[in-house]
């Protein structure tokens, strides 16, 4: 079996005494794009964070290449955290105001203390290749539109010589013509540098044309995954058929009942006991309560954390196209 570029085994992240992710298990494969999904505060950002060095985990282990992170030499760690670059939802913010673009794309060489007039030539070409003229290198974040800015994101990070790209809400807030342009720009440096992603996003659109497979976030667990097509259309887990149920598309035909959930999304700070879905399920019984369903692997890579999986009709509504 292929060594996974990137895994996540039973990761708790917590903020004092919040426990944002509890118990998270994810793999993303050699060139394969995962999409992440759910409700916003479910614990996707905290993953991202985690998997990209900016946050400690709790307990668990992150594995880069076959290689457990935390047992590596502190050289060796830095080198395999440096394989997985991460690009901010919010890219603007994440871009120093006092640097020129140049200036932002020169420094993540001069951190690794390879920067020669070769390789800065090497850096503009690549910027140049993604969209980015060499009449923007002299200005200042400021004066990028949003597009823009997370193609100078995008090069910062592919200037690191990274394997595994973590894209937290990649599309948020450009249109969607902008939006097509972006996705297709990613998945053809996907193929053509071997890259993996995890993809973070609300959007079930973006994930629904971008992403091999999917995984399903609950406050802080994960209660499905499986490949994209069958995963929208068979959806295993209640929690994952409402969210489906809630995707916008143009299309009557298209259109699937809304389920609309009762109840308020509980507090990571005090889950519920027994399925964490369980208050709000249209479906729960007694059980669900008190036994916690485990992550059970079933047929063609699906897998659910539910004691009463669904087997009814398919969902109607699915991704939608999204120009470019």
């Amino acid at each position: 079996m292929t060594t996974p570029a990137l895994a996540l085994d039973n990761a708790v992240i917590r903020y004092d005494r919040l426990t944002a992710v509890d118990g998270v298990s994810l793999e993303v494969r050699r060139g394969e794009t995962l999409g992440l999904v759910g409700e916003s505060g479910c614990g996707k950002s905290s993953v991202a964070r985690t998997i990209a060095g900016l946050q400690s985990l709790a307990s668990g282990t992150l594995t880069v290449d076959g290689e457990v992170l935390r047992t590596l030499p502190s050289k060796r760690r830095l080198d395999a955290q440096r394989k997985i670059q991460l690009l901010f939802q919010d890219p603007t913010a994440s871009l120093s105001p006092r640097m020129t673009v140049g200036s932002l794309l020169a420094e993540p060489l001069k951190i690794r203390r390879v920067h020669t007039p070769e390789s800065r030539a090497q850096i503009v070409a690549l910027a140049e290749s993604i969209g980015l003229g060499a009449q923007l290198l002299s200005r200042y974040p400021h004066q990028l539109s949003g597009g823009q800015a997370r193609r100078v994101a995008l090069v910062r990070a592919l200037a690191a010589e990274p394997s595994i790209i973590v894209a937290d809400e990649p599309t948020a807030g450009l249109d969607i013509s902008i939006q097509g342009e972006l996705l297709n720009l990613l998945r053809s440096l996907r193929d053509r540098l071997g890259l993996s992603y995890l993809l973070i996003s609300h959007n079930l659109n973006v994930i629904g044309r971008v992403t091999d497979r999917v995984a399903v976030m609950y406050l802080g667990q994960i209660v499905e995954s499986g490949p994209t097509a069958a995963l929208f259309r068979y959806p295993a887990h209640p929690y994952t058929r409402a969210l489906l149920s809630a995707n916008l598309t143009l299309d009557p035909s298209r259109q699937s009942q809304r389920i609309v959930l009762s109840g308020e999304l509980p507090s990571p700070s005090n889950p519920p006991s027994g399925c964490r879905f369980h208050k709000r399920c249209p479906l729960a019984q007694p059980r669900c309560a008190s036994d916690i369903p485990a992550l059970r692997a079933g047929e063609a890579g699906r897998s659910v954390a539910c004691h009463f999986p669904l087997t009814a009709e398919p969902v109607v509504s699915g991704p939608q196209a999204i120009a470019g």
